[in-house]
């Protein structure tokens, strides 16, 4: 990261559609990520046993968790049976019988936190961020280079959108994250993101974010804060 603050804000137009609306953000410095231990991945075969015993994938979408963020998508023009939240999709795979992959120690936990809460959660590298980060409705002009390719593309007007600048970081909300944040196994920084849409609470982000806080501790090091992003406290900054 460079030098000077540099500030992360959701616009005043996505808290003002979608009502009740928060993101928490855990903030990571100085950590140290690689292959995740035996008792990490133990974690993440845990959660997915959970998972399947409370829910299955033919009633996946009675779940209310579940069928908020497909109606947030459908508003927004995204059909979501085409292009699934986050969670959603991961949820269907765990419940097919497949085990997701162990990445690295700080994707594992946003996997682990993403199963046992259903909330979109997933951390972004900042190490090498230089603009403003935004969470806001697309103009269509902005950049996205996929994860694990090299040909950009441009969102769709109105979609939602979390940028640095006008260089998408993920597209469609939760759906899909670009190259230039991904996490490695070099990562040092990292801002994570919890989000929570009706009806998860402000109160079940905060505690999310203080058990993300502690399994990245636990497995990471480093030193943390957090904040919750909300229609009345809609910018941080992330440069320590």
């Amino acid at each position: 990261m460079n030098n000077r603050k540099i500030f992360y804000r959701i616009s005043d137009d996505i808290f003002s559609i979608f009502t009740g609306y928060c993101r928490g953000v855990v903030l990571a410095y100085d950590v140290k990520n690689g292959d995740s231990p035996p008792d990490l991945v133990q974690m993440l075969r845990s959660e997915e046993e959970s998972l399947r015993k409370r829910i299955n994938i033919v009633t996946i979408l009675d779940n209310e968790k579940i069928n908020s963020w497909r109606e947030a998508y459908r508003s927004f023009g995204a059909k979501p049976s085409k292009f699934r939240p986050s969670m959603e999709a991961m949820a269907r795979r765990v419940l097919k019988n497949n085990e997701l992959p162990s990445i690295s120690r700080l994707v594992d936990i946003g996997n682990i936190i993403s199963l046992r809460y259903l909330v979109p959660a997933g951390g972004h590298s900042i190490d090498f961020v230089k603009n403003d980060l935004s969470l806001r409705f697309a103009k269509g002009n902005e950049i996205f280079i996929p994860f694990g390719s090299e040909q950009s593309e441009n969102p769709e007007p109105g979609e939602v959108i979390f940028t640095e600048g006008d260089t998408v970081l993920t597209r469609r909300w939760t759906w899909r994250q670009a190259e230039h944040t991904i996490i490695t196994p070099s990562t040092k920084n990292i801002e994570f993101n919890v989000d929570g849409l009706a009806p998860v609470t402000i109160q079940e982000v905060e505690q999310i974010c203080l058990e993300v806080i502690d399994l990245i501790k636990q497995f990471c090091g480093g030193n943390f804060r957090y904040e919750i992003l909300t229609d009345k406290n809609p910018q941080i900054f992330i440069s320590e």
